[in-house]
């Protein structure tokens, strides 16, 4: 059996670690020309399920170069108003401590031993199928061949999905599945920690997430990515061929607010360089707590860009085929729910699991099936509840009707 994964995110390279693993062939194709192409966001917060995800699918050195490159921040979320008051807190749920990553380093942890499945600059442009002849054959009676905008293309038993919410592979295999503004825009930074700037955060600041919210919905949020240790360091113990970006501790801090009520256009936000964003935010919280003020003035601009906060619909199952989907190509959610990449790694091993009985013997649609049903009920409830928590804390659209 061979598997063409579309996406070199955290779920697609999850995915393919996790069938390396298993002994499972594996091609991934990803439209960006390299890993750091584009900004993509900088702290993850990783939960119990993408802890097991990860354990799961890497290779023990690589396993614990991740641990090593992991911080451990406070187990608690807290909301604060503009002037610093304390409104409530959320405490972490019972199991493994959460951690913090940085973006970057986890997806070059996750490229590591993978050089040779991975290509990259290959943007997908559709699929077709065709039968095999072989319907006896336990794992699959059809081929399913990607293609790509350079005119190559890519064929194997399994097509899945993992090139997010723009995803090809879903607006073709689910036509009627709709991914809509959440009305929200969200302009994302990093302020590097040292000591001078660390003094600008209380101590609960340094939990798992803070947000600070104001009138109108605004918010400001900000999170820690504190390494154990140097990177290096890291590398050197766990795993010395693995080459990462060396990364400082950093705060995290964005700022969130309805489109309607930002003095810019999407198309402006986008153009606008990090200084200028930077000096449209402190506009719009002239008059809150000065200390807030002083982390934002803070920000790296050079860290600073913008995004439009999308959200998947629920849908319906559909009709298993050997075409799949995971992660943001299938749910894409607000970041109200702070579960997303999460999500993404939960996909990754449920989909390696089914796809490794299909490589035992189980019919493979069935295989898929099975993986479908599992993660429409998990995928869709957080979709669902990151859309709740984004529309009462922060003025997120309702999540439309299925």
């Amino acid at each position: 059996m061979h598997v063409i994964v579309i996406g070199a995110g955290l779920g697609g390279l999850c995915l393919a670690q996790r069938l390396r693993q298993d002994g499972i062939s594996v091609s991934v194709h990803e439209q960006d020309p390299t890993p750091i192409f584009r900004a993509q966001g900088y702290r993850l917060h990783i939960n119990a399920d993408g802890r097991r995800a990860l354990e799961h699918a890497l290779p023990p050195r690589l396993w614990q170069l991740f641990l090593a490159t992991a911080g451990t921040p406070g187990p608690r979320s807290v909301f604060l108003d503009e002037q610093l008051v304390p409104g409530w807190t959320a405490e972490a749920e019972p199991g493994p401590a959460p951690l913090a990553a940085d973006r970057l380093t986890l997806r070059q942890i996750l490229l590591s031993g993978l050089e040779d499945v991975v290509t990259f600059g290959k943007t997908c442009t559709g699929f077709a199928t065709a039968p095999t002849g072989r319907a006896e054959n336990a794992t699959a009676n059809s081929r399913v061949t990607a293609h790509f905008a350079d005119g190559s293309t890519a064929t194997g038993d399994v097509l899945v999905a993992a090139d997010g919410v723009n995803s090809v592979i879903r607006r073709q295999l689910l036509p009627h599945a709709r991914v809509v503004d959440t009305g929200l825009r969200q302009l994302y930074g990093k302020i590097p920690l040292d000591d001078r700037t660390r003094a600008l955060f209380g101590d609960d600041m340094f939990n798992v997430f803070t947000a600070i919210v104001g009138p109108r919905d605004a918010f400001i949020g900000v999170a820690p990515v504190e390494f154990p240790e140097p990177i290096q360091q890291a590398v050197l113990r766990h795993a010395p061929a693995v080459r990462l970006h060396a990364v400082q501790d950093y705060m995290t801090c964005s700022f969130g607010l309805r489109g309607e009520h930002l003095p810019r256009t999407d198309d402006e936000l986008h153009r606008m360089s990090g200084a200028e964003l930077r000096a449209m935010v402190l506009d719009l919280i002239d008059g809150w707590h000065p200390r807030v003020q002083r982390i934002v003035r803070e920000w790296d601009a050079a860290s600073i860009f913008p995004a439009v906060l999308r959200t998947s619909v629920p849908i319906e199952a559909w009709p298993t085929t050997a075409v799949t989907l995971l992660g943001d190509a299938v749910h894409a959610m607000s970041p109200a729910g702070g579960v997303g990449a999460n999500t993404a790694l939960r996909d990754a091993a449920t989909l390696a699991d089914a796809l490794n009985k299909a490589a035992h013997g189980r019919p493979l649609v069935a295989a898929v099936r099975d993986y479908e049903t599992a993660m429409l009920d998990y995928g869709f409830a957080a979709v669902r509840a990151s859309a709740d928590n984004g529309h009462r804390f922060l003025g997120q659209d309702p999540l439309p009707a299925a």
